[in-house]
């Protein structure tokens, strides 16, 4: 396998696929990736491909890598616009019944490759639409909700059945799907939806968001339409609104923020650029947007009025002394430098941990001390006979290719049991 290929999570096919296009057959390009990427519309849009396969890419050892995902993108973008979508042959019925649990990236993958071998798949999402993160927590100017449709259409048509507002753990359990349901195996894909707080004073107020709450009202509810919708969200218009954290969806909240109309949409962060966990090229198009990056500053506590509104917060001045256990180095505070910063609205975007309903409704299911479940790696089998595993679920908040990576792992163990 070439290098570039091996930073793949998926194992695509790079060298081939990129051979095709520079030999104009772009349809075939697409279908080349394809064979390991069911979503390449999908991740040549937000994958890391500079910390994957373009890490790898022999040509970026003397030059700047091959681009990679935007050419993944650009041969996805042609099948489908060209009309050349064709869908994959499906292998005789097996007369199994898989469950997956979650419409995200690992589910839709796992999914695809159990459908395509003959079993009867059937998707349960917790939402109203489908889709998962893909569809709550990218932005539409990052990954049009229309692509993501356009997939899920393809698998409809593949025979897959979904089934819409069914919470695994509330609605359904998954002994239930087992026992009561009859299906011959689980995969889990859930994904990690548990917003993570900072813990300081005043963020009950009013005006104080978790990212994912924010993304999905703007994302999912059309909440940027109200009241023609009814979930509101707060009016950014003319306002100043922070963003707290480093990371991806940092930047796509403090990104929508501006679309919304803030005037100054800031990231408030507690190290230096060099440190930040965002994708270079999304601070980039965040400064290019006009964002205000307020650098190695820490907040210490949210300021509201009396009608419980924010109106500012308490920011520490940091430094950068000796890396900590993260290899990054660890902000240290610098003394009587407190000031405040007004601010309207507060989103807080400092990861996320494990929805815990599974945990609680089936705990023959191992998890770790971070409430994610326990897998064998090689197969993404869980503690309990049958049931199946994958994505942030497991990993923690990770990335799409990731997640698919593991829903494909899933699939070719559950297929080999159930056919053995």
């Amino acid at each position: 396998m070439p290098p570039v290929s091996r930073g793949a999570p998926v194992n695509i096919k790079i060298d081939q696929f990129i051979k095709l296009i520079a030999e104009g057959d772009f349809t075939g390009a697409a279908r080349k990736i394809k064979e390991d990427n069911v979503l390449p519309a999908i991740c040549g849009r937000v994958c890391p491909q500079e910390d994957q396969c373009e890490k790898e890419c022999v040509v970026g050892r003397k030059n700047k890598p091959v681009a990679i995902g935007n050419l993944e993108r650009f041969a996805a973008d042609y099948e489908r616009e060209s009309g050349s979508v064709e869908l994959p042959k499906v292998q005789p019925a097996t007369g199994k019944k898989i469950a997956v649990i979650g419409s995200g990236p690992a589910g839709l993958s796992c999914a695809n490759d159990l459908i395509q071998l003959g079993h009867a798949v059937t998707v349960f999402e917790a939402l109203h639409e489908l889709g998962g993160v893909l569809m709550y927590g990218i932005p539409e100017f990052r990954l049009p909700k229309s692509i993501v449709q356009g997939e899920l259409e393809g698998l409809k048509k593949l025979g897959v059945n979904f089934v819409t507002n069914t919470v695994a753990g509330r609605t359904v359990t998954i002994d239930e799907l087992l026992k009561d349901e009859d299906f011959d195996a689980i995969f889990i894909g859930v994904g990690a939806g548990l917003p993570w707080f900072m813990g300081i004073p005043g963020e009950n107020l009013l005006g104080v968001y978790s990212a994912n709450e924010f993304l999905t009202r703007v994302n999912l509810m059309k909440s940027y339409q109200f009241p023609d919708n009814d979930t509101p969200v707060f009016n950014c218009k003319g306002k100043n609104v922070a963003v707290f954290g480093g990371g991806n969806t940092a930047m796509d909240a403090v990104r929508t923020a501006k679309r919304l109309g803030a005037e100054h949409a800031y990231i408030v962060y507690r190290r230096s650029e060099a440190e930040m966990p965002a994708r270079k090229e999304e601070i980039h198009h965040a400064k290019e947007e006009g964002i205000e990056f307020l650098l190695l500053m820490n907040p210490l506590e949210f300021i509201g009025n009396e009608q419980q509104w924010l109106t500012g917060a308490k920011c520490l001045k940091m430094e950068l002394g000796e890396p900590d256990e993260s290899g990054r180095r660890k902000p240290v505070p610098i003394k009587d430098s407190e000031f405040i910063l007004p601010i309207d609205m507060a989103i807080i975007s400092i990861g996320n941990g494990s929805n815990p309903l599974i945990n609680q409704t089936t705990p023959d299911i191992a998890v770790s001390k971070r409430d994610t479940i326990v897998v064998d790696i090689n197969t993404m089998a869980t503690s309990k006979e049958n049931v199946y595993a994958g994505g942030d679920i497991v990993t923690g908040g990770a990335t799409v290719i990731l997640a698919m990576g593991a829903g494909r792992t899933a699939a070719k163990a559950i297929h080999e049991k159930l056919t053995a």
